[in-house]
């Protein structure tokens, strides 16, 4: 068992004071907190677009939300234009709370033919892994966002490859993942994605599941995820987890049934009137999925 220190295990104890007081969360959690490392995070998009970092941290403490991935361009004003003082306060004002950095969510995309959008690209990514590290965050989201009319598929996935493997070898000095999401007109089919991870080896590139339609086509959810699971990094991007167009029972069999020990981060496309509410009940929704996963894997 690792050492923790006192601040972290207050922060503990902390979140499960708040978790404890949702309704319904005493149902699940004791077979939860004994076998599963999974955590249930939320992206700013579209739920926190609209919140400072205090009021983040605020309404994921009082729904039991753990983590925050900081979707770039929205209120919390996170960007790598701020100060060294200002990326210490932010990172002091998450130390101080139950609710951790999980990283920063950016557009950055590597598909471009032009050489010179590609090379910028690269280098912004680099910026955001910079304020990522300094805030106490530990991975960058980018994606791959389509193929271009008269470039061979082959060599837009080769050269978002290459430009992974890049980007993963300069987060690594500063102890952050590059996490890439399923994401993209064609390109977030999975043998697509699973053919950009062959070319980037490197163990510091991962995938973010995405929870797309596409994932049932050819071969069906199980194979899909089967592709890319040995790539998978430390996060995962759901919608409503009552959302019955997508099936998210199986797949939080398969995350369990694998020891995913990551974080489930809900990215909600609805518009709550109260969204801490609204995030409280994705929580018991989260809750009960993982105790009968874990009865159904015989993992609790």
């Amino acid at each position: 068992m690792k050492n923790i220190s006192r601040n972290e295990f207050l922060k503990d104890l902390s979140l499960l004071a708040g978790l404890a007081a949702i309704p319904g969360f005493s149902q699940a959690s004791d077979t939860y907190l004994k076998a599963s490392r999974m955590k249930l995070g939320m992206v700013t998009y579209l739920w926190g677009k609209d919140m400072d970092v205090p009021t983040l941290i605020k309404s994921c403490s009082a729904s039991g939300i753990g983590g925050v991935e900081l979707r770039v361009d929205h209120a919390h004003g996170v960007m790598p234009g701020l100060s060294a003082a200002e990326r210490k306060e932010v990172k002091k004002k998450f130390a101080d709370s139950p609710v951790k950095i999980v990283g920063m969510g950016t557009n950055q995309q590597y598909d471009s033919p032009d050489q010179v959008k590609l090379r910028d690209s690269i280098e912004k990514t680099k910026e955001f892994v910079r304020l990522s590290a300094d805030i106490g965050g530990s991975g960058v989201k980018v994606k791959p966002n389509q193929f271009h009319k008269g470039v061979p598929h082959e060599q837009t996935i080769e050269q978002i490859g290459k430009a992974l493997n890049e980007l993963a070898k300069y987060a690594a000095d500063y102890g952050q993942q590059i996490r890439l999401e399923v994401h993209g007109n064609e390109t977030q089919d999975l043998p697509n994605i699973k053919a950009m991870m062959d070319v980037a080896t490197h163990p510091n590139a991962t995938v973010c599941w995405n929870c797309n339609p596409e994932d049932l086509k050819d071969g069906g959810l199980v194979h899909n995820f089967n592709l890319v699971k040995d790539r998978f990094g430390d996060i995962v991007h759901v919608r409503e987890l009552n959302d019955t167009s997508y099936p998210y029972q199986q797949l939080m069999d398969l995350f369990v049934g694998m020891n995913y020990d990551g974080w489930i981060l809900l990215e909600c496309r609805t518009d709550p009137a109260d969204k801490v509410q609204a995030m409280k009940e994705q929580k018991k929704i989260f809750n009960d999925m993982v105790a009968s996963a874990q009865k159904k894997t015989g993992k609790s």
